[in-house]
């Protein structure tokens, strides 16, 4: 048995818009995952837009940005307290945002940022609720 029958080589759809891309490295669905697996995903800004802008009833994230400078803003949904975090690459943190508390990434930065983030749930669009009140 060969080593290229013993890896599996995944196939993964990068989404680009005009604000910069998203890329889902790990769906949940892969082979021989634990029992249970979120989701893990990459996404970029360029400088000026930002990403999020929502909030779950279910899920539960953990973001690192890995290049770039940002500015996270949350706001929490059941109370209204919001809360300003920036954050740079140069000083690497992990934020574990639970669910019911609004964010957006908002690059302010001199270059794109990327962003690895983790979910606790697979994603469901019914979970993802617009929210612009930041």
């Amino acid at each position: 048995m060969g080593l290229l029958s013993k890896i599996e080589i995944i196939e993964r759809k990068k989404i680009e818009d005009s604000r910069g891309w998203f890329l889902k490295v790990i769906n949940g669905l892969e082979y021989n995952l634990p029992t249970y697996t979120g989701e893990v995903y990459l996404t970029n800004a360029s400088y000026g837009e930002s990403k999020g802008g929502h909030y779950h009833v279910k899920a539960n994230e953990w973001f690192t940005l890995i290049t770039g400078e940002c500015e996270l803003k949350m706001v929490d949904i059941l109370t209204g307290e919001k809360q300003t975090i920036y954050l740079s690459s140069s000083h690497p943190q992990t934020i574990y945002v639970p669910n019911h508390i609004g964010h957006i990434f908002i690059n302010r930065g001199a270059s794109d940022f990327i962003l690895l983030a983790y979910s606790d749930q697979l994603y469901m669009p019914e979970d993802t609720i617009i929210y612009e009140d930041f």
